[in-house]
């Protein structure tokens, strides 16, 4: 319901503040061998153990005590090449590898069979994905030569824009938008192109018809909204797009006021303003999730957990499909300590056919059942105890 904010602990406050040591901020952290900790590893410590080619140990090692490192010489002591980059093994379980040989090892796969362009596909996505776009483009043009779809311009587009190679970028684009009629993407990337062509007109056009394309995507409606108001000020960009959101075509479409509200959504301050939104955009369309989704994270983030429960509890059915819902849903429960209803709603969900929302239940079940029965153990051993 609520995103969890990393809180700082420090063991030592004052440790930096020696003669010639260096003010820490933010975050740091110490490499040492385990020998580093006779009396024990400290509690906030984690383990790191290096792996080798086939999971032999690495023999580098270190000897003298703890020693500051770089991100980079961290990477390279564990042996990886570049930085660590989270995949999954080929039995699903994640594992981090160097970047720059998953990228390698994905050139190579394509390499392998150049014909299956499926291969290219994915070594082009996983190089924009770090902002290799100059090597993205080159895999993606073979691709779009060898008779690419509209998502291989939009890609190869999109690389090309990221390298403010404009004018390619906008013949490829408004080709992309040929193949994808229905998809507002080609044209909300040519209205980020004109932007940077200074072209304001352009831009709005282009926006504008990922609306129509589209009328349920929130992302045209929150550029359209930053898009009025950069040039006109933020009471005429709201205006303007209820304004939108009120003609027929639109009259249903929950999406204007979902992109709204996350323009408010995260400061105390303008919360309620967020909310108002929100409510707006539940209201036109009652059973979309998202929206529901957005307002009852909002109450929760302003602690109104019975409104949440309100909002929420007609919506089971729609929570044996959305893991999201059934979050949110749980966690305003299990606040409000209800756990004849939670039980209920975990029964219900444990019988979800959506594999998410099968998990979480049972997840959420083995958590309850645990935290019973410890309670359970301590009143047993405050009466032993008397």
């Amino acid at each position: 319901m609520t995103q969890p904010t990393p809180q700082p602990n420090p063991q030592n406050p004052n440790a930096a503040e020696g003669e010639g040591a260096v003010a820490i901020q933010g975050g740091a952290a110490i490499l040492a061998p385990i020998t580093a900790f006779p009396n024990g590893v400290p509690g906030n410590a984690m383990v790191l153990i290096p792996l080798g080619p086939n999971g032999q140990a690495v023999e580098k090692q270190v000897v003298e005590g703890p020693v500051a490192l770089t991100m980079e010489q961290v990477w390279q002591l564990l042996g990886f090449n570049g930085p660590a980059v989270q995949v999954q093994d080929d039995q699903g379980r994640p594992i981090a590898i160097g970047l720059e040989d998953l990228l390698g090892g994905l050139e190579k796969h394509w390499k392998d069979n150049a014909e299956d362009l499926d291969r290219g596909r994915i070594y082009a996505q996983e190089l924009m994905k770090y902002n290799r776009h100059e090597k993205a483009e080159a895999v993606l043009a073979k691709i779009v030569a060898r008779g690419g779809d509209g998502n291989d311009w939009l890609g190869l587009g999109v690389s090309q824009l990221a390298q403010e190679k404009l004018d390619k970028a906008e013949g490829t684009l408004k080709g992309a938008q040929n193949l994808m009629k229905e998809n507002p993407y080609p044209s909300l990337h040519l209205a980020k192109l004109y932007k940077a062509k200074k072209d304001a007109k352009a831009e709005r056009e282009s926006v504008e018809r990922g609306i129509q394309i589209q009328p349920g995507n929130v992302d045209a409606w929150a550029y359209l909204f930053n898009f009025i108001k950069e040039s006109d000020g933020e009471a005429k960009a709201i205006a303007e797009i209820e304004e939108l959101a009120n003609a027929p075509v639109n009259a249903k479409t929950a999406a204007p006021y979902v992109a709204l509200q996350g323009f408010y959504a995260n400061e105390e301050s303008t919360r309620d303003k967020a909310i108002g939104f929100a409510k707006k955009a539940v209201d036109r369309n009652p059973t979309d999730p998202i929206p529901l989704i957005v307002l009852s994270a909002l109450y929760g983030q302003a602690g109104k957990l019975d409104d949440v429960i309100k909002l929420l509890a007609p919506q089971e059915a729609l929570m044996k499909e959305d893991v999201r819902l059934a979050h949110n849903y749980f966690e305003a429960l299990f606040q409000s300590k209800d756990m004849a209803k939670i039980t209920a709603l975990l029964n219900k969900l444990a019988t979800s056919s959506n594999k998410e929302v099968k998990q979480f239940a049972i997840e959420r079940s083995r958590a309850i059942a645990q935290m019973l029965q410890q309670q359970q153990q301590a009143l047993q051993a405050a009466a032993t105890a008397k």
